[in-house]
């Protein structure tokens, strides 16, 4: 077993991350703290920038079990979950496991798939398990959903329904690197592809170490009041048609938790709940239509709160 901190498990993996993927430190941070206080990342940008590249470097740098799933149209839900095939020399069905059976899914641009097929994925989600024929079968302790899509394309998509956009804790978008970094990306692919070069640096006892370790974070009852302030405050401001929910009030808390980790602190200070607030809520709300015509969005009424709720001393 290891002895490394929580803190050097974390450093580990990101350093690791960041030998492929070059200048997205935040995003890095983000997908950290979203793995490490047991929730799932959506992330949504142009092709290209990187989303699978980044969910295969975590991937390989826990040594967890990976699978891609690319979700398309005609994508059914036993596809994701399994099936049961009756067994003629047994005289009894046999579960096939699907690919939901793994530690890091990544669900390739879920909203191709029709909204039967994304609902297949809320059930493992939200309780790490599925029910197929009256049977529940259990996931991995460790099961991370990593889900992508594409903003630019709209034909032959279906949005994903606001129950489903509830169960990811964290959504952001990687966007372009500088240029000298993106020269820096084309370096580093002159000699092969960077993936091949990422090994395993933490155990599985590590991680789970660091999961545990997060959790126990101290949080004030002041910060307390002032993540449900902020939350609650989105259900009320003007041109919200959708606040967010309870379980943003939830996974906001344990995401500052995971960023004080981060930062080698004890306990979570206003301006972890700052930094993570955006990406944890925003993509939870509804805009009504007449704030959307106005160039209204979600990230902008979230920074508005931040910017007038009384910061806790």
């Amino acid at each position: 077993m290891s002895d490394i901190s929580p803190r050097e498990t974390y450093e580990k993996i990101k350093n690791n991350i960041e030998m492929v993927i070059i200048g997205q430190s935040s995003a890095i941070r983000k997908l950290l703290a979203s793995f490490v206080s047991g929730g799932h990342v959506l992330i949504e940008d142009y092709p290209g920038t990187g989303k699978t590249t980044l969910a295969k470097a975590l991937a390989l740098s826990v040594d967890f079990q990976y699978k891609r799933i690319q979700f398309t149209p005609d994508l059914l839900p036993s596809d994701i979950l399994g099936v049961s095939i009756f067994d003629q020399k047994a005289g009894d069905f046999h579960f096939y496991k699907g690919p939901v059976f793994t530690n890091i899914l990544l669900a390739d641009e879920i909203n191709r798939a029709s909204p039967r097929t994304q609902s297949a994925l809320l059930e493992a989600m939200a309780e790490s398990q599925v029910s197929i024929d009256g049977n529940h079968y259990f996931l991995d302790d460790l099961f991370f959903v990593i889900a992508t899509q594409n903003p630019v394309e709209f034909r032959g998509t279906y949005p994903l329904p606001e129950a489903q956009m509830d169960r990811f804790a964290i959504s952001f978008s990687l966007g372009y690197v500088p240029p000298e970094q993106e020269v820096a990306i084309v370096s580093g692919f002159s000699c092969g592809n960077p993936l091949d070069r990422v090994l395993p640096c933490v155990s599985r006892h590590d991680v789970l170490n660091l999961k545990q370790y997060a959790s126990q974070i101290r949080i004030s009852e002041e910060l307390k009041h002032y993540i449900v302030a902020i939350v609650r405050q989105t259900r009320i401001t003007p041109g919200v048609e959708l606040g967010a929910s309870p379980r943003a009030s939830l996974f906001l808390m344990k995401t500052a938790q995971a960023l004080a980790v981060f930062d080698d602190m004890e306990f979570v200070t206003p301006e972890h709940i700052q930094e993570a607030a955006v990406s944890v809520i925003a993509h939870r709300m509804v805009m009504d239509p007449q704030a959307r015509f106005s160039g209204e969005t979600a990230q902008g009424v979230v920074e508005d709160i931040l910017e007038s709720l009384p910061v806790p001393v």
